[in-house]
C-alpha cells in the first residue's frame, strides 16, 4: 500500500480532483456540443425526421466527441452522422468519411474520390474511399464510428472482410485514448453469425470479442436503442420493426 506524509497525500489528492474535474469537464463539452448540432437550423429535414429513432444527442455524447477532433465515420451511408459530426468538431476539426470500394459496384452513382470534400457547405468533410483491407487515415484520430453496418463486413458482398485485420487497422489509426464505437441491430444471444446476411443482425458478444482481441478495451454500453419489444428475429427492414430494432451501441478504447 502506498504511503503519503501529509503534503504528499494533499498533492495526491489535488491530482485526483483536477483528473476527475478535466473528465467531468470534458463530458460537458461533448454534451454541449453534441446538442448544438442536433439543434443545427441547417440540418436537412430528412435527417431531423430520424432524430426520434436514432438519438442523436445521446449517441453523439456517448462518443465523447469534441470541437477539433477528427473522426471516421466508416460506411456513412446517406451521411447522416458525417453531417452531425461536422458540426461537433467544427471547422478546426475534421470528418474522414470512409466509403469501402467494395460498395462501388452496388451503388447507383460514383463513389467519391479518395481525397475529396464532397459537401461544399461542411469543408471539414474528407471522403476517403478504399478496400476495407487496406483502411487507413491521413492522420491520427479521436474516435472511429460506424453505426448498423459491422454486420456487413462478415457477408459475401464485403469479401468478406479480415476483421482481424481491419479492427487492427481500427486501432492503428486512433491516437492513444482514442475511442471505436459500433452501433447494429443485435441478433439473439449466442446466434454468433448466422443472422449477418438474413436479417442484417449480429450477436453483440461476437463484436466485443472480435474488437478487444485487436487490443481495445470494452468502456461501456449505452442503452439508448435498446427495444426489449424487438424478438431480434424480423429482417431490420420489416416494416414492423423498421428503425425500432433493439440496437446496441458499445464504445472501445484504445489504451
Amino acid at each position: 500500500m502506498a504511503r503519503f506524509n501529509g503534503g504528499g497525500l494533499a498533492a495526491f489528492l489535488a491530482g485526483v480532483l483536477l483528473a476527475a474535474t478535466a473528465t467531468g469537464l470534458r463530458a460537458e463539452s461533448a454534451s454541449a456540443a453534441a446538442a448544438a448540432a442536433v439543434a443545427d437550423p441547417a440540418r436537412p429535414a430528412a435527417d431531423t425526421a430520424l432524430d426520434s429513432a436514432r438519438h442523436p444527442g445521446e449517441i453523439l455524447a456517448f462518443a465523447r466527441l469534441r470541437p477539433g477532433q477528427t473522426v471516421v465515420d466508416f460506411f456513412p451511408g446517406g451521411g447522416y452522422f458525417t453531417r452531425l459530426f461536422s458540426t461537433v468538431v467544427g471547422p478546426k476539426g475534421t470528418v474522414y468519411a470512409f466509403t469501402p470500394a467494395e460498395l462501388g459496384a452496388m451503388m447507383k452513382k460514383p463513389l467519391p474520390a479518395n481525397g475529396s470534400q464532397p459537401d461544399a457547405a461542411r469543408p471539414n468533410v474528407v471522403a476517403l474511399v478504399a478496400p476495407v483491407a487496406d483502411f487507413s487515415t491521413p492522420k491520427p484520430v479521436n474516435l472511429v464510428f460506424t453505426a448498423q453496418n459491422y454486420h456487413d463486413l462478415h457477408d459475401p458482398f464485403m469479401g468478406p472482410a479480415d476483421l482481424a485485420r481491419f479492427n487492427g487497422a481500427v486501432f492503428k489509426s486512433l491516437k492513444r485514448g482514442g475511442y471505436y464505437l459500433v452501433l447494429d441491430h443485435a441478433a439473439p444471444d449466442g446466434s454468433g453469425l448466422s443472422a449477418t446476411n438474413t436479417t442484417h443482425r449480429i450477436d453483440a458478444a461476437v463484436v466485443k470479442a472480435e474488437i478487444t482481441a485487436a487490443g481495445f478495451r470494452f468502456v461501456g454500453e449505452s442503452k439508448v436503442l435498446r427495444n426489449p419489444a424487438d424478438d431480434r428475429t424480423k429482417l431490420v427492414f420489416d416494416p414492423s420493426i423498421r428503425h425500432h430494432t433493439d440496437q446496441f451501441v458499445y464504445l472501445f478504447r484504445k489504451p
